[in-house]
């Protein structure tokens, strides 16, 4: 069997696929790519993944795109524990707290993040190096993503929208959490993994909102998953200190 995975950091999207393998056992080849540097748009990553996105999951050849049908992937194509309920009410809850990361927890994360770190990180590149590296990238989508990163085009109201939408999240897993275990109920699941490396962000982005009084189940929860063995060796992929040690 031959498990590879392409992946950046493992936070946000591609910390999920990295802790569901770890916590299945299943052993994979660690390709790290390089985002910032535009590694992702290179002829041989296009390769495996046109659209120049991370990460890509390959398993014997079949190629497997968007982080959070990876983690269902996962979970049913190899053994181990199961990361999904088996109560269907619990099931439901779990898709449901994943799609709330991905189309609003996840893109508000995105833009503070982008606004506070990566952009920075990209105004001390040579302006060539810049025009060169948006020149690769495949889809109007992504040029446009990285055009308003590297001119650092984020208004103050599209910002303001972000830091709401992140004092809402951090509200609504308080309120969850409160009242179960784990997002989707009493078992530890892909909800969680989904969420984890999001909402483990949310006490330095909106810390008025997740603190130990405002919301201490939230802040239980992430120490919890971050004290689990499979997230820590998830960790150890990092290439960022940082990373490593949060």
């Amino acid at each position: 069997m031959s498990v590879e995975l392409y992946h950046f950091e493992p936070n946000a999207n591609g910390g999920k696929p990295i802790i569901a393998l770890k916590e299945k056992g299943v052993a994979f080849t660690s390709h790290w790519v390089d985002l910032l540097n535009g590694q992702q748009y290179e002829p041989e990553y296009l390769a495996v993944n046109p659209k120049g996105q991370v990460p890509t999951l390959v398993h014997d050849g079949t190629v497997i795109w968007e982080s959070t049908p990876m983690g269902e992937y996962i979970d049913e194509a190899f053994e181990g524990p199961s990361l999904r309920p088996e109560d269907p009410v619990e099931r439901a809850r779990m898709r449901n707290w994943s799609r709330f990361g991905d189309e609003f927890l996840g893109p508000s994360l995105s833009m503070i993040g982008w606004s506070s770190f990566i952009a920075p990180m990209m105004k001390q590149k040579d302006p060539a190096e810049l025009e060169a590296f948006q020149r690769k990238i495949p889809t109007a989508e992504r040029r446009e993503a990285w055009r308003k990163t590297i001119e650092s085009d984020f208004s103050e109201e599209e910002l303001a929208e972000s830091r709401r939408r992140l004092a809402v999240s951090a509200e609504r897993l308080e309120e969850q959490l409160s009242r179960t275990e784990w997002l989707a109920g009493s078992s530890y699941s892909l909800a969680d993994i989904n969420l984890f490396n999001m909402a483990a962000g949310l006490p330095m982005m909106v810390p008025h909102v997740a603190n130990a009084e405002r919301a201490p189940h939230l802040l239980r929860w992430i120490e919890r998953i971050r004290a689990r063995p499979a997230v820590a060796a998830a960790m150890a992929l990092s290439r960022n200190a940082f990373q490593r040690g949060r």
